[in-house]
């Protein structure tokens, strides 16, 4: 591979690597490979996003030379944005809710932009995170929106580039994509466009407890019930970046599932994943298990899995959720698996389109 010589960090957007776990393919005897979206500059897959919404407002003439980038975020996009906006010579202000690691809040701060930490309320508050960041842009004429949950330049960040990389890297051989949502951008913009190469590849949700989408997908209403540690990750509001996406199968897994594929990737092949990467690497292995052998499944390693240290590899925080800090035998999250099938939801119907 011959490196490069950039001019600056936006250049280093995408093109990641695509790893297989060697552990758990030999487990489930399909091969399961994870995009490696942390090789991106602010270490994480919401780099992508972050570009695409930048340029496309710019090109747009929404977003000028002088004006700054505001959004509310949970924390890689506001890295992202960070990164970008820097790069191309713009200011950045990132509204975030406090209970977020320490780790995603210092890289805001690191990367330059200005961080204002609310305390989490609900969607509806208008307090909340989302509305703080609309209000700041509505009442500020030099201040752009970025809105990465209704902004649809999220999803055609991997409907351009994302999607035909996968499609590439695995010369057309994928069976199975497997993704968590957060915003919907991610797995809208995969799906799509590798759903127009191949009809016939299934796309699969992985939604943690605590969001509703799986309910959602299951009869039309956002319900929900307990919590999880992964940040960013399920909704309980349909937002146009989820309404792109494709999606054939759904499951929901818990966040003990996470300690374990989490511990047992590390302990075997030294991978250290995040807490939305272990749902993603989860629900993955979960469909291997309920396919013939011999597919091709892909799925994201969404960010650096320091940045879960905190929480996903932290005794004392997982024992304050009620979780084992001893992860389950990989032999037995096998066999329960396997005997979980009433966890997967076939998605029937499309409400999002209705």
């Amino acid at each position: 591979m011959t490196s490069r010589v950039i001019e600056r960090q936006t250049e280093m957007i995408g093109n990641t690597d695509l790893l297989k776990i060697q552990s758990l393919s030999k487990l489930a005897g399909s091969d399961i490979y994870v995009k490696c979206e942390y090789q991106n500059p602010g270490g994480s897959i919401k780099d992508r996003a972050a570009l695409q919404l930048v340029e496309d407002a710019i090109a747009a003439g929404e977003l000028r030379p002088g004006m700054s980038i505001v959004e509310g975020t949970a924390g890689n996009t506001g890295i992202g944005l960070a990164v970008v906006a820097k790069a191309l010579g713009y200011d950045l202000l990132v509204v975030m809710p406090n209970d977020q690691t320490p780790e995603k809040t210092k890289m805001i701060e690191l990367h330059g932009a200005r961080l204002q930490a609310i305390p989490p309320v609900p969607f509806k508050n208008p307090e909340h995170f989302y509305h703080t960041a609309r209000r700041i842009a509505e009442e500020n004429e030099n201040f752009w929106w970025a809105n990465q949950f209704e902004n649809t330049s999220n999803m055609r960040a991997h409907y351009l580039h994302t999607g035909p990389e996968i499609w590439q890297q695995t010369e057309g051989k994928i069976d199975v994509l497997v993704s968590v949502s957060g915003t919907g951008g991610t797995i809208g913009g995969n799906s799509r466009y590798l759903k127009e190469q191949n009809p016939d590849i299934e796309v699969w949700l992985a939604d943690p407890d605590g969001s509703g989408s799986f309910e959602f997908l299951r009869s039309g209403e956002y319900k929900s019930s307990g919590g999880s540690m992964t940040e960013g990750i399920g909704i309980m509001r349909l937002v146009e970046n989820f309404r792109q996406a494709k999606i054939d199968y759904a499951v929901n897994l818990p966040d003990q599932d996470l300690v374990t594929i989490a511990n047992y990737v590390r302990q075997q092949e030294g991978i250290v994943l995040g807490s939305s990467s272990a749902l993603n690497v989860a629900a993955a292995f979960f469909a291997a298990l309920h396919r013939e052998p011999g597919k091709t499944i892909v799925t994201f390693a969404c960010d650096l899995g320091e940045r879960s240290g905190s929480k996903l590899y932290n005794p004392e925080y997982l024992q304050q959720r009620e979780l084992k800090t001893t992860a389950e035998p990989i032999e037995a999250l096998i066999k329960r698996y396997q005997q979980s099938a009433d966890r997967i939801l076939k998605v029937e119907r499309e409400y999002w389109l209705d």
